[in-house]
C-alpha cells in the first residue's frame, strides 16, 4: 500500500460512518428495509392502473417493481456475502402508512395511492439522484445513493483493514441468482468479492439514478423497446410526469425531447388512500378482502426471508405468492369504498399463527 492509499484509508471515517464489521452487517440489514419500504407504494399505483388503456405508465411502474425486488435480492447477497443474515420480518417491515422512508429522508412520506400527480411526486422524491460530491455521512441519508455510497466506502475500507477473504466470509451457496428478469434488463448475481460487491451497488444506483449520478440512463436495454436505452427509475418517472420520452442525446438538463407519453386518466382505479383495516367493521366483504390480501403479503415476507437464508428454490414459491397478491388486490381496487373510490391494500401485519 502506498502513502496514497494509506491517507485514503485513514481518512476514510470522515465521510463514512461504517468502520467495524457490524457496522456494514447493520447498514445492509437496513438496505433490505430501505428496498422493501419502496414496494408497497409501487404496487399500489401498479394495481391502480388499466395496462391495457395506460400501457406507458404500467410498463414504467412494473419494471421499476421488479427493479426494486432484485435490489432488495442484491441486498440480501451483499448481507450474506459478509457473513450475515437476512431478515425480513413482517413485524419491522410493516408500518402503518403513511410512513417515513426508514434509514433515509426522514421528509419524505411513503403513501399508499393510486398512480397519478402524488404518487408521481412521491416516486420522484425517492429515486431523486444524489448532488454531485454530496458526502455520504449523517444519521439520516438526503437521499438513497448517499445511502449507498456510505457502504460503498465501509466496504473498501474494511476490505483494506481485514483483507477481501475475511471480509467475505460468508457461505456462497446462500447467494440467489437469476436473470435477466422479464420487466427488466437488470441481473440477480452473486456476490463474494469486492469487485462482484461494488458491481452489485451499482446495479443498485445505477438502475435508480442512473449512470454517472445525474445521466439519464442506467446501462441496460429497454426489453420493451430493445432499439431504446434504458433510462434510470428517477427519469422513466420524469417522463410520465412531462409526456414526453428520453432519447439519445437528451440529458437531465435538457429533459425528455422524445415521442409523446399519454397516461388516460380514465385507465386508473381510484383507490382510497392509504386505507386501513380499522376503516372497515369486521367481518365486511371489504375488510376480509384486506385481511386474506395481509396474511398472503406477510406468507411472501417469510418465504422471501427462507430463500434468502439457504433456501434458494423457495423464491420460485414465492413468485407464485406474488401472483396470488395480484389477484386479490385487483378484486379490492374493484370494489367501491364509498365515495368515488375503491377498496386498497393496507400492507399491516399478521402474526404468524393468523396467516393461514
Amino acid at each position: 500500500m502506498d502513502h496514497t492509499e494509506q491517507l485514503d484509508v485513514a481518512e476514510a471515517p470522515a465521510t463514512a460512518r461504517i468502520t467495524t464489521l457490524d457496522s456494514l452487517r447493520e447498514h445492509l440489514q437496513w438496505a433490505i428495509e430501505l428496498e422493501h419500504a419502496t414496494l408497497p407504494p409501487y404496487l399500489c399505483a401498479l394495481y391502480s392502473l388499466d395496462p391495457q388503456r395506460n400501457p406507458d405508465a404500467a410498463q414504467a411502474v412494473s419494471s421499476v417493481f421488479v427493479e426494486e425486488m432484485i435490489h432488495l435480492a442484491l441486498a440480501a447477497n451483499l448481507l450474506n456475502a459478509v457473513g450475515g443474515r437476512p431478515r425480513l420480518d413482517p413485524a419491522t417491515l410493516l408500518a402503518p402508512h403513511p410512513r417515513t422512508l426508514p434509514h433515509a429522508d426522514r421528509s419524505l412520506k411513503l403513501s399508499l395511492v393510486p398512480f397519478g400527480a402524488d404518487a408521481l411526486e412521491m416516486f420522484l422524491r425517492l429515486e431523486r439522484p444524489a448532488p454531485p460530491g454530496a458526502p455520504a455521512e449523517g444519521d439520516g441519508y438526503e437521499t438513497i445513493g448517499q445511502f449507498y455510497d456510505a457502504i460503498e466506502q465501509g466496504l473498501h475500507q474494511l476490505c483494506a483493514e481485514l483483507g477481501e477473504e475475511k471480509l467475505f466470509s460468508g457461505d456462497p451457496a446462500r447467494q440467489i441468482t437469476a436473470g435477466p428478469f422479464s420487466h427488466t434488463g437488470g441481473q440477480l448475481k452473486a456476490v463474494t468479492d469486492l469487485a462482484s460487491a461494488l458491481a452489485a451497488l451499482a446495479e443498485i444506483v445505477e438502475q435508480g439514478e442512473g449512470t454517472s449520478r445525474g445521466e439519464v440512463w442506467d446501462g441496460d436495454r429497454d426489453v420493451f423497446h430493445p432499439e431504446r436505452d434504458e433510462v434510470a427509475h428517477y427519469y422513466r418517472f420524469q417522463e410520465l410526469k412531462l409526456g414526453r420520452r428520453y432519447r439519445r442525446g437528451d440529458t437531465a438538463q435538457s429533459g425528455p425531447t422524445g415521442e409523446a407519453v399519454v397516461v388516460d386518466r380514465d385507465g386508473i382505479l381510484p383507490m382510497r388512500p392509504n386505507p386501513r383495516l380499522a376503516d372497515r367493521p369486521s367481518g365486511s366483504p371489504i375488510r376480509t378482502g384486506q385481511e386474506r390480501f395481509n396474511r398472503t403479503y406477510c406468507i411472501l415476507l417469510d418465504q422471501l426471508e427462507q430463500a434468502f437464508n439457504g433456501g434458494p428454490a423457495m423464491l420460485g414459491t414465492a413468485m407464485g405468492t406474488m401472483y396470488a397478491l395480484k389477484g386479490q388486490a385487483q378484486r379490492l381496487l374493484q370494489t367501491p369504498d364509498g365515495d368515488e373510490t375503491t377498496a386498497g391494500p393496507t400492507f399491516e401485519y399478521v402474526e404468524p399463527e393468523s396467516r393461514g
